[in-house]
């Protein structure tokens, strides 16, 4: 095998690595209903048990954000793997709420290891030249992954037994072969140093990438949070509201958005990073109005179509958010800044979806998915004006 081939092929395993470590990040997604019937608890556990998940992401971004710099990329998503596996376990053994608690935070610890340190492997295992493509497999690993979780998890637990048990152990022997493949991929870190280097990475803000990075972080933490109110409470509106009792076919909506993701990812090669993000503003203002229209109405086609469009709107808005922070950031200081982007990004899955539980009971799942929408469609508004009146330099796309 060249040497090119056997980059590529090395670059699809870390894709493929990835991948698993991103299905258990949503698996539960369409097992809350399940839960919630098991274990009688509201809306808002089901929205708190979902946002769990983000301050265990954000935990790791702020107290071990150059770990994989330090201790090298394999070990880093090797402890990544571990606690994805552990995530598992706490599913598998749940008999009581606590587990679920303990699951998702263990899941955004994963995540918040695996994300960049998986994203720049997959990026260094390429053959040289082969940015673009890379670029692509590691964004496709990302969404893909989080898109595979619900649909996995739903198709096992409508037409396989044991739908609170199969989805986690399939994830977990899934677990154990990547890290089997992990481990004979090589290093690219050639210098390593002990995990007592590791330090904390609070966000900067230089004020040179202030008048970029309000309307990128608008809209990131737009786009995430109708992630996170889609992929937590969705499956429960879909069954209550809309009588869709199938859970492949909620697991297969999800899963939507996360695909559309990827597909305005792609998107922003094409239209350009400058126009992207006032683009992705637009696109997110429609799936948000979509969403709302879902709600007030019942109708199962809103549903779809806020998951395609509101996922690809989310997929433009980000890339480009990143990359026009990245850009506009010091050398020095682009791993603060992109850092400070992903804590405001994580937000949005986490205080918004809290949100709507707490008024989920007092005004019920629709009224409070409603409040949401407005509150979301204000700020993405909001961004697209601020986007307006600026005169941004060109920024090309990476």
């Amino acid at each position: 095998m060249d040497g090119e081939r056997q980059g590529w092929l090395r670059c699809l395993l870390a894709g493929a690595v990835f991948v698993v470590c991103m299905i258990g990040t949503t698996l539960p997604t369409p097992l809350y209903p399940l839960y919630q019937e098991k274990f009688g608890f509201s809306e808002l556990t089901v929205t708190v048990v979902y946002a769990v998940y983000a301050f265990g992401v954000i935990a790791v971004l702020l107290l071990a954000g150059n770990a994989s710099d330090t201790i090298g990329r394999r070990p880093t998503l090797l402890w990544g793997l571990g606690f994805s596996a552990a995530s598992a376990v706490c599913f598998l053994s749940a008999d009581g709420v606590g587990w679920l608690y303990g699951g998702r935070l263990l899941s955004g610890v994963s995540v918040g290891l695996f994300t960049g340190a998986a994203t720049v492997y997959v990026l260094e295992l390429a053959p040289r030249g082969g940015g673009s493509r890379a670029t692509f497999v590691a964004t496709a690993a990302n969404m893909g992954g989080l898109g595979c979780g619900p649909l996995l998890a739903g198709l096992l637990a409508e037409y396989a037994p044991e739908p609170l048990v199969l989805p986690f152990a399939v994830h977990l022997g899934l677990v154990l072969l990547s890290a089997a493949v992990l481990l004979r991929l090589p290093e690219t870190v050639r210098e390593r140093r002990p995990m007592t280097a590791v330090r904390s990475q609070l966000p900067a803000l230089p004020a040179q990438v202030r008048k970029v990075f309000v309307p990128a972080a608008i809209a990131s933490f737009v786009g995430f949070a109708l992630f996170g109110v889609f992929t937590s409470v969705s499956p429960a509106f879909l069954a209550r509201y809309l009588h869709v009792d199938n859970h492949a076919v909620s697991g297969l909506i999800v899963a939507l958005a996360f695909f559309a993701s990827v597909a305005g990812q792609l998107a922003v090669g094409r239209v350009g990073v400058e126009r992207s993000l006032s683009l992705g503003c637009a696109v997110l203002f429609v799936g948000l109005a979509f969403l709302g229209g879902a709600l007030y109405t019942d109708l199962l086609v809103f549903v779809v179509l806020a998951a395609a469009i509101g996922g690809a709107g989310q997929g433009l808005a980000f890339r480009a958010a990143l990359s026009s922070v990245a850009a506009a950031a010091p050398a020095d200081r682009r791993a603060a800044v992109i850092s400070a982007l992903f804590v405001v990004a994580y937000a949005g899955i986490s205080i918004p979806v809290i949100g709507v539980g707490l008024l989920a009971d007092p005004m019920g799942l629709e009224g409070a998915g409603l409040v949401f929408i407005a509150c979301m469609l204000a700020l993405v508004a909001a961004a697209a004006t601020y986007l307006l009146r600026q005169r941004p330099t060109p920024v090309k796309s990476r």
